[in-house]
């Protein structure tokens, strides 16, 4: 996208009436934040003057250190489809920055900002297309969610079983008005699960769509009637919301990950990053799987991912090497899922993949057979390690792994581990329907 001026900006604003522009940004743990401004003060917030109280928001500062200000990517100015009822909005992405206009350590976009910088100062730039599953629910009669559908719909099937046909339709409308380019659009394997893909682009590119996507998704499901959900697995015994991330390195206009000569054609550089990416892929879940629910998607029969393998066909390993060559080479990281902050994904992923390219990291050898099917002691042979089984294994495997913390940053990093020790101590100590019905009357 061409990048916008300031002046471009007022004037779309004023030609198209737009009544309110959010100005956009996301907290630690993934959670899309705004502050609503009017025309009027429009140029204050162009020329980074709009202040907010960091203090209220997860993770941010202590309340004597609350006065931040929200600086807009103009790159990242949209005008949204649809109309409300007071009129037109448009919303710009903030950068968040410190009073002495310095950038913010705790913002989530500068994270991932300063992986790029590491990646262009090797000489490459980080490419990523993210798959994102999610599943439309009805609402009962006060319009609260529910995990009820009618739908009775699998994998690419058609209407009328698939009765999420015509949300669907909606967000791939609405987001290609917003200059998406949809690659691809069907129901999932879940009843009621879908799936909605489009194309690859530059990492903060990619990470900002995808907020956007999850912002869409919502806003036409709602106008549907419906309700959309993120939430990792959402029904018992049934598949999981996946946010399945494809990963390329380019140098010089070429795909770094291709080399024709190579095993597999990959190059040394495609193969040190797979390294890089496993070596810290069970740290890495803490933030790829945030929630408790997350690891109750992570389990054997429903195309998760629970061991550490990369493989060029089947899904049961945690790297998947899609058949395209060329510039269409990459590498798939199927363990994430859709509840995760995207910004810090991928620059921990990006960051776990420099490491290997620094370090000439090899991978294992590549696993053709079905590792879910794998004896324990045939797993052990190769050396295929489990992913984290909960959220408390993940988090003490982010504590041992030092380039977690080296990427998050101090600040990052200490409240959002103290957030999901939080999380992870409440579900612990939740007494849950299953131990009421099991115990009860038993004991």
């Amino acid at each position: 996208m061409d990048p916008y001026t300031k002046e471009d900006i007022v004037r779309i604003v004023s030609e198209e009436d737009i009544r309110f522009i959010r100005l956009q940004f996301t907290d630690i743990l993934g959670t899309l934040k705004n502050v609503t401004i009017t025309p009027s003060q429009l140029k204050k917030a162009l020329d980074n003057q709009c202040m907010f109280d960091g203090s209220s928001i997860e993770g941010f500062v202590r309340i004597e250190e609350s006065d931040m200000y929200l600086h807009p990517d103009l790159s990242s100015f949209t005008v949204f489809p649809w109309n409300t009822q007071n009129g037109r909005i448009a919303r710009l992405i903030c950068d968040i920055y410190l009073p002495d206009g310095s950038p913010f350590p705790g913002d989530p976009r500068y994270v991932l900002r300063k992986a790029r910088a590491h990646a262009s100062r090797l000489g490459y730039t980080f490419d990523v297309g993210p798959e994102c599953e999610f599943f439309l629910f009805n609402t009962d009669e006060f319009g609260h969610p529910t995990t009820v559908t009618h739908d009775t719909a699998g994998y690419f099937d058609l209407g009328p079983s698939d009765l999420g046909e015509s949300c669907r339709r909606d967000i791939c409308l609405n987001l290609e008005e917003m200059g998406f380019e949809i690659e691809a659009s069907h129901h999932e394997v879940a009843f009621a699960q879908h799936e909605i893909d489009f194309k690859y682009s530059e990492a903060l590119s990619a990470a900002d769509n995808l907020m956007t996507f999850k912002l869409v998704v919502k806003n036409c499901a709602e106008s549907n009637g419906l309700c959309a959900t993120f939430m990792p697995k959402p029904v018992e015994n049934r598949a999981g919301s996946g946010l399945h991330i494809n990963m390329s390195l380019f140098r010089n206009g070429e795909n770094a990950f291709f080399d024709p000569s190579g095993q597999k054609g990959l190059s040394r550089v495609g193969m040190n990053f797979i390294a890089g990416v496993m070596k810290h892929s069970k740290a890495i879940c803490a933030v790829t799987n945030p929630l408790v629910n997350s690891y109750k998607r992570l389990i054997p029969g429903f195309e998760a991912p629970c061991y550490v393998a990369w493989t060029l066909g089947n899904r049961s390993a945690l790297i998947r090497i899609p058949a395209a060559r060329g510039e269409g080479t990459r590498v798939e990281l199927r363990s994430p899922d859709p509840s995760c902050n995207p910004y810090l994904a991928f620059a921990l992923l990006l960051e776990a993949g420099l490491d290997g390219i620094e370090n000439d990291l090899t991978p294992p050898p590549a696993v053709s057979a079905n590792i879910y099917d794998m004896p324990p002691e045939i797993r052990e042979k190769h050396r295929i390690e489990s992913l984290p089984e909960n959220l408390a294994q993940a988090l003490s495997e982010m504590k041992a792994d030092p380039l977690i913390r080296r990427t998050l940053g101090d600040h990052l990093y200490q409240k959002y581990a103290e957030a999901k020790k939080q999380e992870w101590n409440e579900y612990s100590t939740t007494v849950t329907e299953w131990e009421l019905n099991r115990y009860l009357n038993r004991f």
